[in-house]
């Protein structure tokens, strides 16, 4: 079982099941969303996924045709980003986890829109765009 919450603490949330891979994404609204060089995701199954406080404090943004990202409307803390198209699966922002996943990220996906201020100093693969 691994536990998170936004900044505030007002949304918790607990996921009963394995992390999917877990990716650095440099493209340029993960890096607003994240409001820094990119963000880290990781693949969870919605069944294994529970709000368990706060539900009523999140807000969405609707990026794209098939995607909304969730944050919490009190602190802005980014959540989920969500393929309309697969609702079986969403991305969890990271860096809400309360405890360690356990699991290193696996790869960077669109550098080829990365920061230009940002350097990419690890050995993990990078993709252009999104992988495979």
């Amino acid at each position: 079982m691994l536990r998170g919450s936004c900044l505030c603490g007002s949304v918790r949330y607990e996921i009963s099941g394995a992390l999917g891979p877990m990716t650095h994404c440099h493209c340029s609204q993960c890096r607003k969303a994240h409001g820094a060089a990119f963000g880290t995701y990781a693949r969870i199954t919605t069944s294994h996924f529970t709000f368990t406080a706060g539900t009523q404090a999140i807000a969405s943004y609707r990026s794209s045709p098939d995607v909304r990202r969730t944050f919490c409307r009190n602190c802005g803390a980014t959540l989920q980003f969500v393929r309309e198209s697969r609702p079986d699966i969403f991305w969890l922002a990271i860096g809400t986890l309360d405890d360690d996943p356990a699991v290193p990220p696996g790869h960077h996906i669109f550098v080829n829109s990365k920061a230009p201020w940002f350097e990419i100093t690890d050995d993990l693969p990078q993709h252009d765009e999104r992988a495979g």
